[in-house]
C-alpha cells in the first residue's frame, strides 16, 4: 500500500489547505506509474498529482474539499 498525498505548494505556509480541484480516475480504477490521478490546488497555484505507482486507487478525498497539504487524498494497493 503506498498513500497519495496532497502536494506542498506553498513554501511560505507549508501546512495550508488547498483543494482537491479534480479527480481523473475513480474509486477502484488500476493506474500505471506516472498516471494523472488529480488537480489540486493552493492559493492561484494548481498541480497535478500522478501515481506513484501501479495498482488499484481508492479515493480518500471527495473534490472540491479543502485539504490540508501533507495529508493522504488516496491509496494505492
Amino acid at each position: 500500500m503506498t498513500e497519495v498525498v496532497f502536494p506542498s505548494l506553498s513554501q511560505e505556509t507549508p501546512d495550508a489547505e488547498g483543494v482537491l480541484a479534480t479527480w481523473f480516475v475513480s474509486e477502484g480504477a488500476t493506474v500505471a506509474p506516472d498516471q494523472l490521478l488529480a488537480e489540486v490546488q493552493v492559493d492561484k497555484v494548481s498541480a497535478d498529482v500522478v501515481a506513484p505507482e501501479a495498482g488499484v486507487v481508492h479515493l480518500l478525498v471527495d473534490e472540491d474539499s479543502a485539504v490540508r497539504q501533507g495529508t493522504p487524498i488516496a491509496r494505492i494497493d
